[in-house]
């Protein structure tokens, strides 16, 4: 997939905030960017311990979405568990 890894290095170039928004907003359409939002609040949501119910009746959301990010956090070496931990910890 050389189209996504052209775009993975474009992401990791961008190292200015507004540059990145701007970038993310001419991309991504609005609702795009709020499903990302949302993926992203669950994901956090999910690693600092609320239920995938509680998850789903605050968003209105289906328990699968909300399983996907579950199964995420629970995978070896998970990343996306890594930069959560990071984040909440308060260091940035």
């Amino acid at each position: 997939m050389a189209s996504g890894n052209e775009l993975i290095e474009i992401f990791a170039g961008i190292s200015d905030f507004e540059e990145m928004k701007a970038f993310i907003e001419e991309i991504l359409t609005p609702k795009e960017i709020e499903d990302f939002y949302l993926r992203w609040k669950l994901l956090q949501e999910l690693n600092a311990g609320y239920t995938q119910r509680s998850i789903a009746a605050k968003y209105g959301i289906s328990l699968c979405k909300i399983t996907r990010g579950s199964k995420i956090l629970k995978k070896d070496n998970s990343i996306t568990k890594k930069i959560l931990d990071k984040y909440q910890r308060g260091t940035k």
